[in-house]
């Protein structure tokens, strides 16, 4: 999609179609809704107030309502062919996040309609509403529309031999003409959210691969050819370098497997190099490109999904892809641990003990909580490296998914300064973290009889709890933040704003995570 911003009369915008926002201005349950489009253009409101009657449209979350332009209007000076309008739900909950979802609703409203040619109005704020969008910088607005467009434009039915297209191959954002300072920021904004929506989709494109297709192997070469074209460096290493690591905690789960494990190391240096005691961030991720269950096996409903356990490793490869190109002035290293955990006569037995490389032991009860024991490598491998504060991501628990369900996923942490740091990126990113403890009474709900620890807790109770307090024993002393994703990493119903499958959920947080050090 040719996607540009545009300083112009958006009404005097010739285009097959142009979406205006809108709010709904009532704020009790029982009171009527009262849709404020948000333009200070007399012709846009005008036409749709005559063209709508009275609660045809009530402004809601990824509502919309389309209106054929007269020739009347036209000769008024009204340019597009068509206006959508597209709700974003109750005025005074107006945030960035709505902007994104309204943006990708309305390019995907065209997409519906094989629209080719789309044109995005800024808001603007008026007399009835002007607080909620003063606190909207032009900057952060204009990345907002342009990640929600971006991820709105794709459907990944990319192995129908039936597949439609009906991309919307332009898209024009315009805002009024500005201020020369103010034009800058919205378009700094415009072109940061475009390299943010570009990683997010290139995760999304890892998350729908089949395992098949997207092996351990696979995924290697398609981070080291991530990292060849933006800059980065990028080392894959297979068995030989995960036994001579000592990496037994990954290797027990690699090794039932006919395809062999990848290790993927992926290094940012900002320009000047490191400071002396300046922070080095370690990015660690899950990579189970497909997930049987091991010898403790899955049930077969449902098992096809367990080809995006390895979401958590894509969106750390996709983080990688957005820092290489936004270039924050931190050193971030990447480690992703790329396995299958499948049942063959070499892999492991429940009853198992094994030592990681940390030279923890670990029992190993259940062969399907296989993510803990890649990650606990993972983790320890980049503190070696020279990470002195740790973020990882993992499609890690059902049990996550049926504390939280699929609107959050859940955040843990060791330290109160990295845990803050990333809430605060969640203002930007519009992304759903619920934080869960991981204090230390809990942690004899791992320990084993027979090892140090075992990975899984001593019953089914806060399962998600038990996998962050083992991924807390090697991340130690280190500023750590665990992100729990099994919910929210494939949209399993087609929403206004984005399609049906992958979604690339935590890029956009682990990047504004990374860029929040980055400003210290």
């Amino acid at each position: 999609m040719n996607t540009k911003l545009l300083f112009a009369d958006a009404g005097a915008f010739p285009t097959p179609m142009l979406a205006v926002f809108a709010v709904d201005l009532a704020t009790g349950k029982k009171e009527e809704p009262r849709p404020l489009l948000l333009t200070q253009s007399s012709d846009l409101a005008g036409a749709a107030t005559r063209a709508l009657g009275p609660g045809e449209f009530k402004a809601g979350l990824g509502e919309t309502a389309l209106i054929h332009t007269s020739d009347r209007l036209k000769s008024a000076g009204l340019q597009p062919d068509r206006l959508l309008l597209v709700g974003l739900g109750k005025a005074k909950d107006l945030s960035l996040d709505r902007l994104r979802k309204g943006t990708g609703t309305a390019v995907r409203a065209a997409k519906a309609r094989s629209v080719p040619e789309l044109a995005i109005a800024f808001p603007e704020a008026s007399a009835d509403l002007n607080a909620p969008l003063a606190e909207l910088s032009a900057k952060l607005t204009a990345r907002a529309l342009a990640e929600g467009a971006e991820l709105a434009e794709l459907d990944w039915d990319t192995y129908r031999s039936d597949r439609k297209d009906r991309s919307v191959n332009d898209l024009s954002l315009i805002s009024k003409v500005l201020d020369k300072n103010t034009e800058q920021q919205a378009l700094a904004g415009f072109a940061e959210g475009l390299i943010v929506a570009a990683a997010q989709n290139f995760t999304r494109s890892l998350v729908n691969e089949p395992g098949n297709v997207l092996t351990p192997t696979e995924l290697g070469a398609r981070a080291k050819a991530m990292c060849d074209d933006a800059g980065l460096a990028c080392q894959v290493y297979s068995t030989e370098k995960i036994r001579a690591l000592k990496m037994e905690s990954f290797w027990s789960v690699a090794k039932g497997s006919a395809e062999p494990p990848a290790l993927i190391v992926m290094t940012y240096e900002p320009a000047g190099g490191v400071a002396e005691g300046a922070p080095v961030l370690g990015l660690v991720g899950k990579g189970i490109t497909f997930d049987s269950g091991g010898i403790s096996l899955k049930p077969g409903d449902g098992m096809e999904k367990m080809k995006y356990d390895m979401a958590g490793a894509a969106a750390m490869i996709g983080a990688m892809h957005a820092i290489a190109r936004l270039k924050p002035a931190v050193k971030v290293v990447a480690v992703v641990c790329a396995a299958e955990n499948m049942p063959d006569g070499r892999a492991s037995k429940p009853g198992d003990v094994v030592t990681a490389m940390s030279g923890t032991t670990i029992e190993i009860v259940n062969t399907d909580a296989e993510g803990r024991l890649v990650l606990a490598d993972g983790l320890h491998y980049a503190k070696t490296l020279g990470a002195t504060h740790l973020i990882d991501a993992a499609t890690l628990t059902g049990a996550c998914v049926v504390a939280l369900g699929v609107l959050n996923a859940g955040l843990f942490s060791n330290d109160e300064t990295a845990c803050a740091k990333f809430v605060n990126a969640l203002a930007v990113s519009g992304e759903g973290f619920w934080r869960l403890p991981c204090t230390d009474d809990y942690r004899e709900r791992i320990t084993s009889e027979i090892a140090d620890i075992m990975n899984t807790g001593k019953n089914r109770w806060g399962g998600a709890i038990s996998a962050a307090m083992f991924l807390k024993e090697f991340a130690g002393d280190t500023p750590w933040v665990h992100l729990d994703i099994a919910g929210c990493a494939w949209n399993e119903e087609k929403k206004p704003w984005i399609a049906y499958g992958p979604s690339g959920v935590a890029v956009r947080s682990i990047v504004e995570w990374v860029r929040g050090y980055s400003a210290q």
